[in-house]
């Protein structure tokens, strides 16, 4: 088995439906299986791929385990050589697995890939380009110095503008919607941490990825359509804005704690995380 497809269900009926037919319409001769985990949905998620996608193996949880918790699910059943995690809410090219696993095939060196992840805008997901969130791009993300100089490398650190995104090239993390990963380097380093329900749970499995000494490479020879906070991931919880708010700044206190405590002064732990409550109060 070349590749094994992870797609993670939550309340996402048509976007799933156009995902799972956009797998189906795909160019490639791959052997390949598609796994779909549904975190207990109530939208008819479940009857849509009994019935018109009897090929997609299928996991019914009882209950909302969360992002990474789900796609973990899948991974104990998937036996391909590549493990693809790809939202509900995106929609693949017809050449676009041919061209990624391709790319993988060719550069032994590169743990995870990913290709363009394009808004419907026709604009890159800013999400699937980005740079660790280290104290300094951290500060500079959340108090919008980034936005004011988009292609400054030293304030850019978070989405790392300053790049050329019409080549290839090395980014630290991908986003979770389109994830494309070597099972032998989760064997190596485990998959992701159930600990992040929602959010940054890509950012932590890529962090651990380069850590173990694997690149992670931005393809843009190809691309997906990703419709945005549609996905399971998205929906887990149904948050209204200030919660969601408050949701994500908690989960990148946990990344903080997880990755930087130990590398960084207690003073700055308190520096970045009185910055984040800080932009949590103004936004809200």
């Amino acid at each position: 088995m070349k590749l094994s497809i992870i797609i993670v269900s939550y309340n996402t009926q048509d976007y799933l439906r156009q995902a799972l037919q956009s797998i189906k319409q795909s160019t490639d001769t791959l052997t390949k299986e598609v796994i779909v985990v549904d975190n207990a949905s109530s939208d008819g998620s479940l009857e849509i791929i009994q019935n018109q996608f009897n090929w997609v193996k299928l996991i019914k949880n009882s209950r909302n385990l969360g992002y990474a918790a789900a796609n973990n699910a899948g991974l104990g059943q998937a036996r391909g050589e590549y493990i693809l995690f790809l939202n509900s809410d995106t929609r693949i090219l017809p050449e676009t697995l041919a061209i990624m696993i391709d790319f993988m095939d060719q550069h032994p060196d590169a743990g995870v890939s990913t290709c363009r992840v394009e808004l419907p805008s026709g604009d890159i997901d800013p999400a699937s380009h980005r740079g660790f969130p280290t104290p300094w791009n951290a500060l500079t993300y959340f108090v919008g110095l980034e936005k004011l100089f988009p292609q400054s490398k030293f304030f850019s650190g978070y989405h790392q503008g300053w790049k050329n995104l019409s080549h290839v090239h090395e980014i630290d993390s991908p986003a979770g919607a389109f994830f494309l990963t070597r099972k032998a380097v989760l064997d190596q380093i485990g998959g992701f941490d159930d600990q992040f329900f929602m959010y940054a749970e890509d950012l932590d499995l890529s962090l651990r990825v380069k850590r173990a000494g694997w690149k992670i490479m931005y393809v843009p020879s190809t691309k997906i359509i990703h419709y945005k906070k549609k996905s399971g991931r998205a929906s887990s919880h149904r948050l209204t804005r200030s919660r969601t708010q408050q949701h994500f700044f908690t989960t990148m206190k946990l990344f903080y704690d997880k990755h930087y405590q130990r590398q960084y002064s207690p003073l700055v732990r308190w520096l970045v995380l009185t910055g984040i409550r800080l932009t949590r109060l103004i936004r809200n």
